[in-house]
């Protein structure tokens, strides 16, 4: 479903992605992980359109992410971190235009819409302005309009920002569903314990190349008495100095 080779995206003189290959087939949770500036954000970025590749070969569904990005749009559904919403607009109308950007038939918009914000609990206030929403309430908002086209590949970047534990609960479910029914979850995030939880296989990147790329299981056997948190930290060089403990002393010292 997804077919990742040699890419590479750079920002001037600064390579974010180098020479990425990755190949994700339907039916699939798979996690994209890594620690800040590794580049997974700039590569959910490529697959959803966003921006371009600079050297390698990237297709969604057997389309070309540049040469048919409109196939690639219809396909996908993109949930990025931090997005900025249209505070004037209601939750109705915002979902509306992304429904019409996607020529939605309109009875099969309202149908889903009014599924999607019933799990997330979001129906009674999808008449309010963007700008009375909690952040909690953008990303439930944000979810809904990723997945109200019934997308075959789902891109989450740290999705769970801002929900709370019964909205994060719901998501967990539509992602099991979207695999499921096959398509194909691509998700990123720092929260590994939920990764373990729902991701079938998962690549580290690090300085924008793939170091590890197995199921949450395979890494953990390679690695025994580790915890994936821990496997990251190993494979990424990344394990934090500890934090010394003051000593005690008398009340009153000085």
């Amino acid at each position: 479903m997804i077919e990742i080779q040699g890419l590479v995206r750079r920002y001037g003189a600064l390579e974010a992605v180098s020479g990425l290959s990755l190949s994700i087939p339907a039916g699939q949770v798979f996690g994209l992980l890594g620690p800040n500036g590794a580049g997974k954000s700039t590569t959910l970025r490529v697959l959803a359109t966003l921006i371009r590749p600079t050297e390698g070969l990237v297709r969604i569904g057997g389309f070309d992410v540049v040469a048919r990005a409109d196939d690639v749009r219809a396909i996908i559904g993109y949930v990025p971190e931090g997005a900025d919403l249209y505070d004037a607009l209601t939750g109705f109308e915002f979902l509306e235009l992304v429904a019409d950007l996607h020529r939605l038939p309109r009875d099969v918009a309202e149908t889903r819409r009014r599924e999607l914000l019933e799990s997330f609990e979001l129906w009674d206030d999808a008449g309010r302005a963007i700008g009375e929403y909690s952040k909690g309430m953008k990303q439930k908002l944000l979810i809904t309009a990723a997945l109200q086209h019934q997308p075959r590949v789902l891109l989450l970047d740290e999705p769970l920002d801002g929900l709370d534990v019964a909205a994060q609960e719901v998501l967990k479910g539509l992602i099991r569903r979207q695999a499921a029914g096959g398509g194909v979850v691509v998700y990123s995030s720092h929260i590994l314990e939920v990764v373990e939880r729902v991701c079938d296989r998962v690549a580290i990147i690090h300085k924008g190349r793939v170091i590890a790329d197995d199921s949450p299981a395979g890494l953990l056997a390679a690695h025994p008495g580790e915890t994936l948190s821990e496997v990251f930290l190993r494979l990424t060089g990344a394990r934090p100095e500890p934090v010394p403990v003051p000593e005690d002393r008398p009340a009153g010292a000085r």
